[in-house]
């Protein structure tokens, strides 16, 4: 049932992806920095929530935090248009933010409760199938809805959603409330730190992915971007699917490394391959890396956690998330003023091989294993 009430609000969240572009430099005459402000808001209040989400999963259980997290959700996104006004905008975007920290927190950490420790790379890849087969298919959607009954009814289509989402979020079994007197995790959890630093800085690139191929495919002869979320979340789903023990039998580490690798790759032949097929060719490559990272991390720091601090982490290291999509945005969208959508692209991959070191950095200083799939020591 979580994972059903995750696809509706993922499918919710990823309607706007194409259309929040088209809506900043259309009725609203933004810049392309602006677009990137817009995208990145809805982090910002994610971002300065997420820990105390965490912090209230642990102490109260998860149910409530995809509840209410959901129901914040639609609300804010049905009153997108109520204002045509970018600081408006803005403000919305950040209240839709303060709803998706609380689901995300509570959705995942409710995941990882369910299942022993060995399988928890397995249950973190179904789970992230509700992300992903959301961002396969949102992103149509959307751009369905807006062709059909332009940017108010892709809001309102969007928030409907996220009130299925509430509906049957309400079905869920809480779990993981701890026995009364028990302490809860740390507001945030230390032992997150480094691999939270690692998923922020490998995704900037999904960041200026999310943000501009829209436009990017547009502006080389492609009529939109639908072909392209469809192809990104669908090999993602696919992995996910049919892959779910990966990180298990590979390892987090390793698997970190790979997806690494992917997205770096992928922003490459995107950035200098500019044509239609280079897009296609580059958001496989990319896909196919992206489809590994974030299991990977939470899963590497999910390793030497105890069973109180698991919703600290989740809510650790998914800020961590939020800050790459957030400033990314931001930063991509100031990259993207100065050297065009390639050169954010580009931007995105060197962030990648940034996060590459970082992590090689970390893992030789733990000594933590790369080749055997068993948790590895805390970073």
């Amino acid at each position: 049932m979580i994972v059903t009430s995750g696809l509706a609000y993922f499918t919710a969240l990823a309607m706007l992806t194409p259309v929040l572009p088209l809506y900043v430099k259309g009725p609203l005459g933004g810049t392309d920095t602006m677009v990137g402000l817009a995208i990145g808001t809805l982090f910002v209040g994610a971002i300065v929530l997420r820990p105390w989400a965490g912090r209230v999963g642990d102490r109260v259980g998860r149910r409530v935090l995809v509840i209410s997290g959901a129901a914040i959700v639609a609300g804010s996104t049905a009153l997108y248009g109520l204002v045509e006004s970018f600081p408006y905008l803005v403000a919305m975007r950040a209240l839709t933010g303060v709803g998706e920290a609380a689901f995300f927190v509570g959705a995942a950490t409710m995941v990882t409760d369910i299942v022993p420790a060995a399988r928890r790379g397995e249950a973190i890849s179904y789970w992230s199938v509700s992300v992903y087969g959301g961002l396969a298919f949102g992103p149509a959607l959307g751009e369905m809805v807006h062709d059909a009954g332009g940017f108010d009814a892709t809001w309102l289509s969007a928030a409907g959603l996220a009130l299925v989402a509430v509906v049957l979020g309400c079905f869920t079994s809480d779990t993981g409330r701890p026995p009364a007197g028990a302490s809860s995790g740390p507001l945030l959890h230390r032992g997150s730190i480094v691999p939270g630093i690692v998923m922020f800085s490998g995704l900037i690139a999904l960041a200026g992915f999310t943000a501009f191929v829209a436009l990017y495919a547009r502006r080389i002869g492609l009529g939109g971007a639908d072909t392209i979320f469809l192809l990104y979340g669908g090999i993602v789903l696919a992995i996910r699917v049919f892959g779910a023990r990966l990180q298990d039998r590979l390892g987090s580490v390793r698997a970190g490394f790979m997806a690494l690798s992917g997205i770096a790759g992928g922003m490459i032949v995107i950035a200098s391959w500019g044509t239609v097929t280079g897009l296609y060719v580059g958001t496989v490559v990319y896909a196919l890396g992206a489809a590994l990272l974030y299991p990977a991390i939470l899963l590497l720091a999910l390793a030497r956690a105890s069973d109180q601090e698991r919703a600290s982490v989740v809510g650790t290291v998914s800020s961590f998330f939020d800050l790459s999509q957030g400033l990314g945005s931001l930063i991509v969208g100031v990259v993207v003023s100065a050297a065009g959508y390639r050169g954010g692209f580009a931007f995105g991959a060197g962030c990648a091989l940034v996060a590459i070191v970082i992590l090689r950095t970390a893992t030789r200083r733990s000594r933590a294993p790369v080749s055997v799939p068993r948790p590895e020591p805390a970073l």
